[in-house]
């Protein structure tokens, strides 16, 4: 059985070394020093450095996807609520990475590429792993009649870019009273497309608490 503690151990060593260096220019041998374990005891956890990246990709979301998936089985609680509940502990999340960022010391030449890099990598994953989650909510919604549209997925993604891009605020920078106007016109979108009344969601601007 794989040593949970020594799995992190490598985690922990590559974004050490990612605090100085890109991932290009890491390799399987110097996470291993880094790590003070034997470079074949990485390819037990791991096939490859790219999979180890990965795993500290989604380490990094795990508490809010686990939030995402116990709220998608509370069909008592309203899926815009839960949708909000959601967001905002992705917020949560996002807010801890960048003050983590903002606190290393990169080099000149790698800290935008590589900031732009793991940027892209984590919010892949992010969307990626909560797009059947938001799915199924707003399919419960719509069982319930809570909820009027047709294509459950494609809403779920919608949301999920526009929100996880603009509230990263990373991808493309944008002043507070931008983003609070993207917001602003999304719940109005969301209100039109599934029969909700004007303004009966506008509780989902909580999201730009920490703008």
């Amino acid at each position: 059985m794989p040593n949970q503690s020594k799995y992190n151990l490598i985690l922990d060593s590559l974004q050490k070394l990612l605090e100085n260096r890109t991932i290009q220019t890491i390799s399987v041998s110097e996470i291993a020093a880094t790590a003070g374990i034997g470079k074949g005891s990485i390819y037990y956890y791991f096939p490859s450095k790219d999979a180890i990246l990965e795993a500290l990709v989604k380490r990094r979301y795990e508490k809010p996807l686990e939030t995402a998936k116990t709220l998608a089985k509370q069909t008592d609680i309203s899926p815009f609520t839960r949708m909000a509940m959601i967001f905002q502990a992705c917020r949560s999340s996002s807010s801890e990475f960048l003050r983590q960022e903002t606190n290393e010391h990169l080099s000149a030449n790698s800290n935008a590429q590589e900031k732009s890099f793991l940027h892209q990598k984590y919010l892949n994953h992010l969307i990626t792993e909560l797009k059947p989650i938001l799915s199924d909510i707003i399919s419960q919604g719509i069982t319930n009649g809570q909820i009027h549209f047709s294509y459950p997925s494609a809403l779920a993604e919608i949301v999920l870019i526009v929100l996880t891009v603009k509230l990263d605020n990373t991808l493309i920078p944008s002043a507070p009273e931008e983003i609070e106007e993207t917001i602003v016109g999304l719940i109005s979108l969301l209100e039109k497309g599934t029969g909700n009344p004007a303004g009966s969601l506008n509780f989902l601007m909580s999201f730009d608490d920490t703008m």
